[in-house]
């Protein structure tokens, strides 16, 4: 999980190093691409055979939402102080739950609902709205979090028929032409020096995403989840040494907010899920 959150904060980093010379858009098609070539071997390696599917239309949404995400997110970094996007990106599991509640039906108790109220407050400190003007970014970088959370429900049906390599796959292999659509009204050809970057966003975000899977494989989301904050530490770093960025002490504190009532949800389902599994093998 340490290693997922030191590729994403150098991704970020990287997205806004370039961000003077090539469009968000852009960008996002070039991660897409060279993310798929990055992940061709792994796949091939997996077996053809992990790739069936009879759900082509759930990847495609997966994708749709996928790219939506992307490049909101793209877009804030842009607009925002790494660590600020980084401390409003941690309200995904929030729009999560949320989203649980309302598509899959989903029972949540008043104890989850007092920590999704406390952690969208979280994001309110850190935007601060009626004592400061509302950046667009921020607002951009939630619609981020919102999309992505519909993306993760997405993944969570496919992958109780889908083998996760096939949901990996389809990802990069639907988002890619889907982000092209976006980059072409942009489109600026990119100069020679530019493409090492652009190689390099695409294998830290897919061997990023790699990391991910392992630690939630190795550990329950309860046990690996904490050291998601460390997302929060390596973007500060990247931020302040290469873009003389600093955190305000509100940012730092919002961050918490959020990231405790996550981290209150992610125990509690842990909790709730381990409880049901006892009774079932009690029955």
């Amino acid at each position: 999980m340490v290693f997922f959150c030191a590729t994403m904060a150098c991704l970020s980093g990287m997205i806004r190093y370039l961000s003077d010379e090539i469009p968000a858009l852009e960008m996002v098609f070039f991660r897409n691409f060279f993310g798929l070539v990055f992940i061709l071997p792994f796949v091939l390696s997996a077996g053809v055979a992990t790739l069936k599917s009879k759900r082509l239309k759930m990847h495609g949404l997966r994708a749709i939402f996928g790219t939506a995400a992307m490049s909101c997110w793209f877009i804030g970094l842009t607009l925002l102080p790494l660590s600020e996007a980084t401390a409003l990106s941690f309200t995904v599991p929030l729009f999560t739950t949320l989203g649980a509640v309302l598509v899959l039906g989903e029972v949540v108790r008043i104890h989850r609902w007092a920590a999704l109220v406390i952690g969208f407050f979280g994001a309110l400190i850190i935007i601060r709205p009626g004592i400061e003007e509302i950046e667009v970014g921020a607002l951009v970088v939630l619609a981020s979090s919102f999309f992505i959370a519909c993306a993760l429900l997405t993944v969570k049906s496919l992958s109780r028929t889908d083998h996760p390599t096939a949901i990996v796959f389809y990802m990069g292999l639907f988002m890619t032409p889907l982000s092209l659509f976006g980059a072409v009204p942009v489109w600026v050809w990119p100069e020679p020096e530019h493409y090492p970057w652009l190689i390099a966003m695409g294998v830290f975000a897919a061997s990023g995403q790699m990391g991910m899977t392992r630690a939630m494989k190795a550990a329950d989301a309860s046990v690996s989840m904490p050291f998601s904050f460390t997302n929060m530490v390596f973007a500060s770093i990247i931020g302040y040494v290469f873009f003389a960025e600093t955190v305000d002490l509100w940012t730092w504190v919002g961050a918490c907010v959020i990231f405790l009532s996550t981290m209150y949800i992610v125990r509690r389902e842990a909790k709730l899920n381990k409880k049901a599994k006892e009774l079932a093998l009690g029955a």
